[in-house]
């Protein structure tokens, strides 16, 4: 429960709420050299909580929910991707590019996936793609990453947890909370209506502008999705996701594209409306658009503003993008979980996965403590600091219990205008809460631009 007090603690809560939880361990779950199967079970407890909470206030219980979390459920969840299959063919995950290779002193790893960064990366190297194993072993991994992140690619030196520490990002993440929290007293938000009914729903009638992509953010929105939120996925036009991770963490939503340098006028109905806004793109991405977050507040008083980063908003890195496989590399997990003579990685990605429980968690107790107080809020999280609790924060506990025997208690399928799903049921529970998702994942895009 350490790890779960601590959590709650940075989201702001009150202590004594943590007794309403409790965990059931199951060995082997998550497993690792570093603990992640306690980080996974504090960023989906304090997450489970949060919606407890905020429940609570808007039903006027008395008592809060109890709360479950079991390792096996989180560690399904926390590879959702691994798990989900699309009439049964199997998701891709990374791209050819996207590994790990050897250089002249060591190793980089690169990160393509979406064909622009691909584009890039060949780019910055000036090779073809038969000939990046080539060119990467000829240069330093220090100029490879200069070189990539110079042409907006995607490129880190695999470090030591030594020479991370040592890095003057490193350094700034660490200056920082796990959970970054500014209030913001613009003027009073709107009352959330009380609910009513089962199952209770503690983000129902909430609208979430979702502007995130990949992993960490959309795992926020589908878990506030989950619990009763409208969450309008906004996207450009001709960067689409990726078919796979859009079925995985579409859940629940509805997804539309939106041209922001031809229409901003429905934007701005969309914000005017909206009680949350989550942000995912590299820092200052969306700030010529006006849509940093004391743009979007001036615009829209008392609103909930969650930004999501790689590697903070701040410190030579801040307007760097980044992934979690990329944070791993450049924070010297990569080679506590292998070695010199190869990396390794975690067995989820965690970083992406706890950071988006812990952002849903800090918009739902950001919206509980609007209920109280009646302000609006900024909260910040990157995935360089949850790396940080990851390495320096968290101990394993110890606990045993029976063994993770696999996923399939966790796993269900439902039709969808993708096929049949197979995917992993939703790790958040508490007492009368929800048990899975209202709607399963559409076509990307194709929503209309507008709330349900």
């Amino acid at each position: 429960m350490t790890d779960i007090k601590y959590a709650w603690s940075a989201l702001g809560g009150d202590p004594v709420l943590t007794t309403r939880v409790s965990t059931f361990a199951r060995d082997g779950a998550l497993q690792g050299r570093l603990p992640v199967r306690e980080l996974a079970r504090a960023c989906v407890g304090v997450c489970a909580l949060a919606g407890a909470e905020l429940g609570a206030v808007r039903a006027g219980m008395r008592e809060l929910p109890k709360v479950r979390v079991d390792d096996g459920g989180v560690a399904t969840a926390f590879v959702s991707e691994r798990h989900l299959l699309i009439d049964g063919r199997v998701p891709v995950t990374f791209a050819p590019l996207s590994r790990f290779w050897r250089t002249a002193d060591g190793w980089v790893r690169t990160h393509a996936n979406y064909p622009h960064h691909r584009e890039r990366l060949l780019g910055a190297l000036g090779v073809r793609e038969s000939q990046v194993e080539r060119a990467l072993a000829e240069r330093s991994a220090s100029e490879v990453e200069e070189a990539v992140c110079a042409a907006e690619g995607l490129a880190v030196a695999v470090r030591t947890p030594e020479e991370w520490a040592a890095h003057p990002q490193a350094v700034a993440v660490t200056g920082r909370p796990l959970v970054e929290r500014e209030r913001l007293d613009t003027a009073r938000a709107g009352a959330l209506p009380p609910l009513e009914g089962t199952p209770l729903l503690p983000a129902a009638g909430v609208r979430v502008l979702d502007l995130t992509r990949v992993i960490a953010g959309p795992v926020a929105t589908r878990t506030l999705a989950l619990l009763g939120a409208d969450v309008l996925r906004i996207d450009p036009p001709g960067c689409p996701e990726l078919p796979d991770q859009h079925a995985d963490t579409g859940f629940g939503k509805r997804s539309a594209t939106l041209d922001l340098t031809k229409d901003r006028r429905t934007f701005e109905e969309l914000l005017a409306a909206a009680d949350v806004v989550v942000t995912g793109y590299r820092p200052g991405a969306l700030d010529r658009f006006g849509l940093s977050p004391e743009a979007l507040v001036e615009r829209r008083p008392g609103l909930v503003v969650a930004q999501l980063s790689a590697w903070g908003t701040y410190g030579p890195w801040g307007g760097r993008r980044g992934f979690d496989s990329l944070v791993q590399a450049a924070t010297g997990i990569s080679l506590v979980e292998g070695s010199r003579e190869h990396p390794g990685a975690l067995p989820a990605q965690a970083l992406d996965h706890g950071t988006g429980y812990l952002l849903a968690a800090a918009v739902l107790r950001a919206l509980t403590e609007q209920l109280r107080e009646g302000y609006g809020q900024v909260v910040r999280l990157a995935l360089a600091r949850t790396a940080r609790w990851l390495t320096h924060g968290i101990a394993a506990d110890g606990a045993g219990g029976p063994a993770y025997d696999g996923p399939a208690p966790w796993l269900a399928e439902t039709d969808s205008a993708l096929g049949k799903l197979r995917y992993a049921l939703p790790p958040v529970s508490f007492e009368g809460g929800p048990g899975t998702w209202g709607r399963p994942p559409g076509v990307w895009g194709t929503d209309p631009v507008g709330w349900a």
